[in-house]
């Protein structure tokens, strides 16, 4: 079985800041060159200010239109749901999740704006990418299907679809779909909870199951969740009057 570290991967905040400065540069020379080309002479051309343009800062790691990126660090973050979206921007802000360039990009903004920005991605109904093959063994794939869709009740750990949702795309107000990320993300984000550099509003109920799992089935649940496909138009579930299976509060993973 491949090795994976139960911690997320060191993040080079000084290369996230030079990549966005670089980005920064590049719209500007951009600009300039549509203002000579485009702009009367002593011009100023005007720049669009919509939620797209404020964005840019977004997709330099996220994707475009937050589609996510191939290298595993960063995830999709089109179509989750907008509490979700909000409750984690509330989190980078305040220290529950760690990430300096996350911190640094949200430390100034309020409530409105973050809630604001929720909203645009939350809204963003884009394909999901085709799922890789998992390699999985029988052993591990059937680990994966068992605490996605059954649990492990004896050791109170309900399953991933009773909260995530049947389908596993989510379920409103708060609860992310988890299928097509990146199984290194999925990794870093359990071993995050179970070494509490990761954290949500109390009751925080994902850190208490993820320290119930074994690193074997941390491994074969986020490698099977990252093979899944998703079709196009899938969308989370509403909110449902069914309970969930443990107390988590608002649902704010």
């Amino acid at each position: 079985m491949p090795s994976h570290s139960l911690a997320w991967p060191s993040m080079n905040t000084k290369l996230v800041f030079s990549l966005l400065f670089a980005a920064s540069l590049s719209a500007v020379a951009g600009l300039a060159s549509a203002q000579s080309t485009s702009a009367p002479s002593g011009a100023t051309a005007a720049v669009r200010d919509t939620m797209a343009q404020r964005m840019q800062a977004c997709v330099m790691c996220h994707g475009q239109e937050g589609r996510a990126t191939s290298t595993g660090y960063f995830p999709r973050i089109a179509g989750k749901p907008e509490g979700y979206l909000f409750n984690q921007l509330k989190n980078f802000r305040e220290g529950r999740r760690r990430n300096q360039a996350m911190r640094h990009l949200t430390q100034h903004m309020s409530d409105d704006f973050l809630r604001d920005i929720a909203r645009y991605f939350s809204a963003l109904d884009l394909p999901y990418p085709p799922a890789p093959a998992h390699g999985l063994s029988a052993w591990q794939q059937q680990t994966a299907e068992q605490l996605v869709f059954k649990g492990v009740p004896e050791r109170q750990i309900p399953a991933c679809a009773s909260c995530h949702g049947s389908s596993m795309a989510g379920r409103l107000p708060a609860m992310p779909g988890l299928l097509t990320l990146p199984a290194d993300y999925l990794i870093g984000q359990l071993g995050a909870w179970r070494t509490g550099l990761r954290a949500a509003a109390a009751p925080d109920c994902m850190a208490d199951i993820a320290k119930r799992l074994t690193n074997q089935e941390v491994s074969a649940v986020a490698r099977w969740l990252s093979a899944q496909s998703l079709p196009t138009g899938t969308k989370p579930e509403t909110v449902s009057a069914q309970p969930l299976p443990v107390d988590c509060g608002s649902g704010t993973e």
